[in-house]
């Protein structure tokens, strides 16, 4: 079967007259396909040059005509313009045009006008579907530097679903979020149909879908617990009121950062009652530190160790439980197939570090705040945000910060906890896994 590709400006009749010739020939020949693109005359010389230094042609006019090489793949056979063409219709079919001036300019003035009527159609399918609204508060810092391109990727939210960003911050900080909100513009992420700066924060949250709540101040020192409490206490306690006030009824909030994750979360379910059934925290940072101390220790990769399990306070004291982690692709005198697992525990025949040098060392780095950057907190709260949304991996346990009504354990995956919409629910002072 011959399939050619045949495109133009919209309001070329030359194109219009090769149309003519190819719609003829698909008609009267079972074996000839054809496949149409016009491009408005105003982007036609950019298109044409991407298209030719995509497929390294030599093409300088409209139209542009090319075969489809469908029995062996590749970038297909350039034909060349209408010239071409109507000599490969005189050669193989014995077809020809005798359209007139008059009439190739006629039709390619219609083709323009139909061209026009379908861009317009486009663009009003778009406004018809609304994108998904994601809020992001003190969003002139790193994490949020971080994160916003793993949200336009379509990694998270999906590959077909277009996302509005609501930067949230004071004034302050307002001259870093104009240069954020510029450059991602000049970004042209596809899944982005728009992004805004808030500093009014009586507007925060305005139809919101997902709000990610951010450290205030990632860089600072960690406070006292009293200390803590004084200052999260008011932007909580507001936060809470515009969440009720202004987002969407079904949304969702995402607390993440490296300090008082815990008590930030259960103040904002306190203030925002309603939709404290959705609010949760981000405990795959932590999750994260352990299996990568629990990597370095057994010389493999993080991602090889799975269900490593954190119980407690998210960001301050807290318990990692080994119990049910496995490591996979482990080299050892016993191998398996790609899914076969061993207890990371019957491979660790230091019980003293166990028990003593690693609850240390995480310890110390929850503390601290150590090592728990801006790049790792934004891949944790995306992760979460994409396991919230499309489920966690099949048998594969996951931490996650949810209120508790008094269960010491929860073994639910992601897509029940979607489905659910988290009808169990967390403390301050505990993590639930999935």
């Amino acid at each position: 079967m011959a399939k050619f590709v045949l495109a133009g400006r919209a309001d070329c009749p030359y194109y219009a007259k090769a149309e003519l010739l190819a719609d003829y020939l698909q008609k009267n020949l079972p074996d000839f396909r054809v496949h149409k693109i016009t491009q408005h005359p105003q982007v036609w010389e950019e298109w044409l040059k991407d298209l030719c230094e995509k497929n390294k042609w030599n093409h300088k006019k409209s139209p542009i005509i090319w075969r489809e090489l469908l029995d062996r793949g590749g970038k297909g056979l350039l034909l060349g313009g209408y010239n071409e063409f109507l000599e490969y219709a005189q050669l193989y079919y014995g077809v020809t045009s005798s359209m007139t001036t008059e009439l190739m300019k006629l039709i390619a003035q219609e083709n323009l006008e139909t061209h026009k009527e379908k861009e317009l159609e486009e663009e009003t399918r778009k406004d018809l579907i609304q994108p998904l609204q994601v809020w992001i508060t003190s969003a002139s810092g790193r994490v949020c530097y971080n994160l916003i391109p793993i949200l336009t990727s379509g990694e998270v939210f999906g590959m077909h679903t277009e996302i509005s960003l609501n930067l949230l911050g004071n004034k302050q900080a307002e001259e870093d979020l104009h240069i954020i909100m510029t450059e991602m513009r000049d970004l042209v992420a596809p899944l982005l149909r728009s992004i805004s700066i808030c500093t009014q924060v009586e507007d925060a949250f305005r139809q919101a879908h997902v709000i990610i709540i951010l450290d205030e101040n990632t860089d600072g020192e960690v406070y006292s617990l009293e200390d803590c409490i004084r200052s999260r206490l008011p932007p909580c306690r507001l936060y809470g009121y515009l969440i009720e006030k202004n987002a969407h009824d079904s949304v969702r909030v995402i607390v993440g950062g490296k300090t008082f994750v815990n008590l930030k979360t259960f103040l904002l379910m306190r203030y925002a009652p309603n939709v404290a059934h959705n609010i949760i925290a981000v405990a795959l940072g932590v999750e994260g530190q352990a299996r990568a101390a629990l990597a370095r220790k057994l010389r493999t990769t993080p991602s090889c160790i799975k269900n490593v399990i954190v119980w407690g306070n998210i960001s301050g004291n807290n318990y990692i439980d080994l119990r049910k982690a496995r490591i996979y692709r482990y080299e050892s005198a016993i191998w398996g197939p790609p899914n076969y697992s061993r207890p990371v525990l019957s491979l660790i025949f230091d019980s003293e570090w166990v028990n003593r040098q690693y609850v240390e060392t995480l310890k110390k780095l929850t503390a601290t705040g150590k090592q728990f950057g801006a790049i790792l907190a934004a891949h944790s709260i995306a992760t979460t945000l994409k396991y919230w949304y499309h489920g966690s991996p099949p048998g594969e346990i996951v931490s996650l910060g949810v209120l508790s009504e008094g269960e010491t354990c929860c073994t639910w995956r992601f897509d029940q906890f979607s489905a659910l919409s988290i009808s169990e629910s967390f403390r301050s002072d505990s993590s639930t896994h999935f």
